[in-house]
């Protein structure tokens, strides 16, 4: 039998690349007439080169819920689900990490399968804090006194900002793009502005350039700071043997009297619709995203699945420090982002005016007025790039 080679693009990070190299070394010992070669590449060059691209050099491709919208437009992926068994995409949706698998559902058709999920979470090193008799910060409170005490990292790169206001809209009180005319009310926005910055004036400006690896890497490395109140969590650090220092992870605090609900990430693995080997790669696909694989091969080499079995597994949280048992209730609570067809651009570009009103201050009516002309713009339908 001739052999077969498929190629596949993922992210440069252990979490990315490792459990997908195990897994592809396995799946040609299962089908020897089978190669698999994994290319990484790092967030930013993913957020630079437009994914409906890579569909032509890649077989495999994982993507980003919010890039559904455009595959729906495209065709540039496979609808998994003409190529899947019924029972299989049953068992996916009933056993989703909050809304990971249904993320990837779009206009009636399954566009990749959850095979990471991933929220922001709390993070803190419990040494420090029992060394300094610190309690984990429980409510916005006693974060901001911590965060006065200089001892609160939080990525605060553009992204990861933006992701931070929907999840403040939300806590007070408004769930964003609800509205085909603005992203949200001006009372609201304004309030979520002004939250972000009472806390985000408090941290050492040198974060502003940190993504969430950037921020775990840090406090897994260095005795710097104690506690992070919401970053996309990364099962990685808290397991021994992986980093210096292993974080362990916590519920977001409460804001008011509930606590806060974040913006759910994660990746899928898609397949390609430029593909000559359409069979092999779904094959591999629904192989690596099954629930015997995602609850003991994947997450023992370092995957976060996207599979619930996984994060119900003993094992998996006996090598995690209780991850996915932490984790759960804050990936079941959280927001799903908009994935219209443009929406990416929205992604890519909102994060800067409201990134420059944290560190500068300014007026938050006029940031507001910022996001809404790039709503406007992302409304047109565009197709723009992935940002993770």
């Amino acid at each position: 039998m001739a052999e077969i080679v498929l190629n596949g693009i993922t992210w440069g990070h252990s979490r990315g690349i490792t459990p997908l190299l195990a897994a592809a070394q396995r799946f040609s010992e299962l089908n020897p007439h089978v190669t698999i070669n994994w290319k990484k590449r790092t967030l930013q060059e993913f957020a630079d080169f437009p994914l409906e691209k890579l569909v032509n050099d890649y077989d495999l491709l994982i993507i980003d819920h919010p890039w559904v919208g455009c595959a729906a437009a495209t065709n540039s992926v496979l609808p998994l689900d003409e190529y899947l068994p019924a029972s299989y995409l049953q068992n996916q949706c009933a056993n989703t990490v909050g809304e990971s698998h249904i993320s990837y559902y779009y206009d009636n058709h399954q566009w990749a399968l959850a095979i990471d999920a991933a929220t922001p979470a709390a993070s803190y090193r419990a040494d420090l804090l029992q060394q300094n008799s610190v309690a984990v910060p429980d409510t916005w409170e006693e974060l901001i006194a911590l965060a006065k005490a200089g001892k609160v990292a939080i990525p605060a790169i553009p992204i990861d900002i933006l992701m931070n206001f929907y999840m403040f809209c939300i806590a007070l009180g408004e769930t964003p793009f609800q509205h085909k005319s603005h992203v949200v009310s001006t009372e609201i926005g304004v309030q979520a502005l002004q939250t972000m910055r009472e806390l985000y004036s408090l941290i050492d400006k040198k974060l502003f350039s940190c993504n969430p690896i950037g921020v775990a890497e840090l406090m897994s490395t260095t005795n710097d700071y104690w506690y992070c109140p919401f970053a996309y969590c990364y099962t990685n650090y808290s397991r021994l043997g992986y980093a210096k220092y292993p974080l362990t992870y916590a519920n977001l605090v409460h804001f008011g009297n509930k606590r806060l609900r974040s913006t759910v990430g994660g990746t899928g693995l898609a397949v390609s619709s430029y593909t000559k080997h359409k069979k092999e790669a779904v094959d591999f696909a629904a192989w690596v995203c099954s629930e015997e694989c995602q609850s003991t091969f994947y997450v023992q080499h370092g995957g976060q699945p996207g599979h619930l079995a996984a994060w119900t597994n003993n094992m998996a949280n006996l090598l995690t420090n209780s991850f996915f048992h932490t984790v759960l209730p804050v990936m079941k609570n959280g927001y799903m982002r908009p994935r219209y067809n443009g929406y990416l651009h929205f992604q890519d570009q909102a994060g800067d005016p409201v990134q420059q009103y944290l560190l500068n201050g300014g007026n938050p009516e006029t940031v507001l007025k910022e996001i809404d002309r790039i709503y406007q713009h992302s409304l047109q339908g565009e197709k723009m790039s992935l940002s993770i």
